[in-house]
């Protein structure tokens, strides 16, 4: 067993240094976010948004930012690939799947869909840094729950105070390949953050679901994990199928 994983590591870090100074300049980042509900991919008002605006204003060069509707999944999924191809050529070579970097985040559906994108990327043996989820919902027949193996970090955001409310607890498939940097929890039933702009229906029926969606402590915590993610450069992951 040892020395399988002993293996795998070894060949992940022949690919990743195998990667030519022309690919890595060419292959971006790729940083994708999910909204919620049935919430246009564009919309401002939200959060997930928002963030991938002021991404895009820092990182001009060399990180590609996209936002997707929760349903809009296998197209997120097909960007990505297209993305990572550095040569053009329609294909992924192991250099270009090894040398990905990836950061996923979304809000309820859009946090749901994170994962299956994940899992997605998994089944092309492209590694993920970094998923986000915010008070994520399950669509039918989805796990929102567990983490895939090609996850190197991942963190869940949740509130428990509202009719709707997100998943409270994440788990590694395999801990010994996916850090769960935590399960927070967020209250609001002591203190109220604006979401003057959302609909009416939306304030009335769930507002703390849409309240950690505008909380700015949140999204300022990942944001600076989503820079973080993007900092170092990138560390092998062995894939495993």
């Amino acid at each position: 067993m040892r020395s399988t994983r002993v293996t795998q590591i070894i060949c992940a870090a022949v690919l990743l240094v195998s990667v030519s100074p022309a690919l890595r300049a060419a292959q971006p980042a790729v940083v994708v976010g999910f909204v919620g509900g049935f919430v246009r991919h564009d919309d401002s008002v939200h959060e997930e948004v928002q963030l991938a605006a002021r991404l895009r204003r820092e990182y001009p060069r060399g990180v590609a930012v996209e936002t997707f509707a929760n349903r809009a999944g296998r197209s997120a999924h097909r960007e990505i690939l297209r993305l990572l191809d550095a040569d053009g050529d329609g294909t992924l070579s192991p250099a270009e799947k090894s040398s990905a970097r990836v950061v996923l985040y979304g809000h309820s559906w859009g946090a749901s869909e994170t994962l299956t994108t994940a899992r997605r990327l998994r089944k092309d043996g492209i590694p993920v840094l970094l998923t986000i989820q915010v008070d994520a919902v399950s669509k039918a027949g989805s796990d929102d729950r567990t983490i895939p193996p090609n996850v190197a970090e991942a963190i869940n955001f949740y509130q428990l105070d509202g009719l709707l409310h997100g998943q409270p607890a994440i788990l590694a498939a395999d801990p010994a390949k996916t850090r769960i940097l935590g399960n927070i929890r967020l209250h609001y039933n002591a203190h109220s953050v604006n979401c003057d702009d959302y609909p009416w229906y939306a304030r009335l029926f769930m507002r703390p679901h849409i309240e950690i969606e505008s909380d700015p402590a949140v999204w300022g915590r990942i944001e600076s994990l989503v820079r973080a993610a993007l900092s170092p450069a990138p560390t092998a992951v062995a894939m495993s199928r």
